[in-house]
């Protein structure tokens, strides 16, 4: 979000930017809109996560819990920038945005230049579009069972609506947008999808063994190679993307708690 925030003209960023996110994106445009010094409007819907809504409006945006779920927050959002000329700053289907995601890609590469496989997990797409246009190697995405909109897009060979349904909301796309559904056309090898005991088992795995206090939508990628659904060759480096650490304690401890 940065990266886009700072690509605004004058004009543009007197007019204020918005967006809609479940919450990792609306951080990411409140914080990089607090450095600019301009204003920001996040639309989110009435079940995000309490956590996500809280750090949002803590650097500074206001923030618009009206819809009842993604899809209608996304109409709001369309409706108030035709009606006040605020700047859209997609949460994940814009090639300026896709082009910083694409810096964790480059620092992969630079951090790890023997990497054969790279990991990602993939909501709207934004953030695999990035990493994988800025690799040499193969790129596996992982969906959520229950929200694989890239899948969908990439079976219809266009976007296509879904109603997500996943632990991971920051996953949870309505869609996968048309850039997105490009790079990943061109760039992304292979799209998996884990279920949601997957997803726990890895967020379970990741909080006990790597100390990475993640949210579900971080474990994806993980539970995608713990479950084996990753294909590499021996001695192959395997490197796997854990984005995103703004789980609810509420459903850190359901996930944790002893069965």
């Amino acid at each position: 979000m940065l990266n886009k925030v700072a690509s605004l003209t004058d004009d543009e960023k007197a007019r204020g930017v918005v967006t809609w996110s479940a919450g990792n994106a609306a951080q990411g445009l409140a914080w990089s809109a607090a450095v600019e010094g301009i204003s920001c409007r996040v639309f989110m819907w009435r079940t995000a996560n309490p956590l996500k809504v809280a750090a949002t409006r803590g650097y500074g945006a206001e923030v618009d819990l009206e819809a009842e779920n993604a899809a209608a927050a996304h109409e709001r959002l369309l409706e108030h920038v035709e009606a006040t000329g605020a700047v859209f700053a997609h949460p994940f289907d814009d090639p300026v945005l896709q082009a910083g995601h694409g810096t964790l890609g480059l620092e992969i590469a630079e951090d790890v230049p023997e990497a054969a496989v790279v990991v990602v997990p993939v909501g709207g797409g934004g953030l695999i579009a990035g990493v994988a246009t800025a690799l040499d190697c193969r790129v596996v995405g992982v969906e959520p069972e229950g929200a694989a909109g890239l899948s969908a897009a990439l079976a219809a060979g266009e976007p296509v609506p879904i109603e997500p349904r996943s632990i991971a909301d920051g996953l949870a796309a309505p869609f996968t947008g048309e850039h997105s559904l490009a790079a990943a056309r061109e760039r992304v090898d292979e799209v998996v999808l884990v279920s949601e005991e997957e997803i726990e088992d890895a967020f379970r795995f990741l909080y006990a063994r790597t100390k990475l206090a993640c949210e579900p939508a971080g474990a994806a990628a993980t539970a995608a190679l713990l479950a084996g659904k990753i294909a590499f060759e021996p001695g192959e480096t395997v490197v796997v993307v854990v984005s995103g650490g703004n789980a609810a304690p509420e459903t850190a401890s359901a996930i944790l708690a002893p069965r």
